[in-house]
């Protein structure tokens, strides 16, 4: 550990301070989480930051927030974000998001309904990356579902925001698990195996407690679903490569390419209709975007001015150990999250200080890759002003305050999280290449 850290200056984090006043304060008052839109939010908060340090000239400060937002890191995380909207947006667009529902649920006996509906949401939210678009895509068949076998429509939701999160967590295309993995410097595939191995025994019992509470209800909901396997491939093949570390661009561009051949293949798609497809999968993306290159130019401001510095101290000093240390980093990331109700921004915003510690106390970076990527998911897989659950109670006409109750996955993703800072949860050991094999 490093002793000699600067004390910083606590009035350098105004900016992170202005950001949450403005975007929790709009919230409380309007009751919608989603009246003052982040991006807008930390613009002002950029402003902020800009107006410390006047002995500086103007100049030396946009130059230090460009540079902060241009950092390699963060150019390549961009790049990563556009293929992966491209990839989901063109694998939707031929058709593999229905194809992959409706195989999962034709396999599926009637009294495991529930269960497979976690299951099904694991698997599709892994392959797209996306917690919301698997909600999206899910949530009606299972407000059919539970109507069609009285199961209660709050426990189906339940259940399938439980799968979506798991599989968000996990996914190679995951804006969240690029985000964790790029801050701390991993690779993707390290991570997953890392934070795989911790939620692992989440992801069974959440299985066996939905098939015990739902072992009752032998109704099926007596619908056939049809579906092209060819459709479904392209995500196969980029789970498979991720798992067998190939390079995240080559992955990715492939996988476009090979989604984009299925479509005209199989005529969902034309040539013109992929072109649209890469195009609005990149534009999907392009706020993200923005937000991650301005929340790079404020945190690099604030580091700077002293900011980071103080966190570090202020953390540093309450911590004595390696396990103190992966507490601090679950509690940061975890107080962001519920702040911006944003998992990806909790990453981004909190990456870099979590790094610093991680950098003092010798935690392996997968490892604090994981405990940012499972915090933050934990949580907005459980507040009821996330999109994840604004969008299910949405779709099913159930209050989200209702589903929490069932929100079993994110529930006891939070207990192993803890569990796997306690108990030291994989144990890591270095190669002489500085890779790490997990026992």
């Amino acid at each position: 550990m490093n002793k000699n850290v600067s004390k910083g200056n606590p009035l350098a984090l105004l900016p992170i301070v202005v950001f949450l006043v403005l975007f929790v304060g709009s919230g409380i008052i309007t009751g919608d989480f989603y009246q003052m839109p982040v991006l807008v939010a930390f613009m002002i908060a950029s402003g902020v930051a800009l107006l410390f340090n006047r002995n500086e000239k103007f100049d030396t400060k946009m130059d230090i927030f460009c540079k902060s937002a241009g950092d390699p890191n963060i150019v390549l995380m961009l790049v990563i974000f556009l293929l992966a909207g491209a990839f989901g947006s063109v694998a939707k667009a031929m058709g593999g998001v229905d194809s992959t529902v409706n195989l999962s649920l034709s396999v599926l006996p009637p009294n495991l309904l529930v269960a497979g509906l976690f299951v099904i949401g694991s698997f599709i939210s892994i392959s797209m990356g996306t917690s919301v678009g698997t909600i999206a895509a899910l949530a009606p068949i299972g407000l059919g579902i539970a109507e069609k076998t009285g199961i209660p429509v709050a426990l189906v939701t339940g259940a399938i925001v439980g799968g979506a999160m798991f599989g968000d967590n996990l996914s190679m295309i995951s804006d969240t698990t690029i985000a964790a993995s790029r801050t701390q410097g991993c690779d993707l595939k390290d991570k997953f195996k890392v934070n795989f191995l911790i939620v692992l025994p989440a992801a069974i019992l959440t299985v066996i407690l939905l098939a015990v509470m739902t072992s009752g209800y032998k109704g099926s909901a007596g619908q056939t679903y049809s579906y092209e396997f060819i459709k479904v491939v392209p995500y196969i093949a980029v789970l498979v490569g991720a798992l067998c570390g190939v390079n995240v661009f080559v992955l990715l561009g492939g996988g476009i390419l090979f989604a984009g051949v299925v479509g005209m293949t199989t005529g969902s798609l034309d040539l013109s209709g992929l072109i649209q497809a890469v195009s609005g999968g990149m534009a999907g993306m392009q706020e993200l975007c923005i937000l991650v290159l301005i929340v790079g130019g404020v945190v690099g401001l604030m580091k700077h001015n002293g900011g980071i510095d103080f966190l570090l101290n202020f953390i540093t000093s309450r911590i004595n150990s390696k396990k103190g240390a992966e507490f601090g980093i679950a509690a940061l990331v975890s107080v962001v999250d519920l702040c911006t109700a944003n998992n990806t921004i909790a990453i981004v915003t909190a990456g870099p200080l979590a790094k610093d510690i991680a950098e003092q106390y010798d935690i392996d970076p997968r490892k604090t890759a994981s405990i940012l990527d499972i915090f933050s998911a934990c949580w907005q897989g459980m507040i009821p002003y996330g999109a994840q659950l604004v969008t299910a109670a949405g779709i099913v006409g159930v209050s989200a305050v209702e589903i929490i109750k069932y929100l079993h996955y994110p529930m006891l993703m939070l207990v192993c999280g803890i569990g796997s800072i306690i108990f030291g949860i994989p144990r890591l050991k270095k190669t002489k290449e500085n890779t790490s094999k997990v026992s």
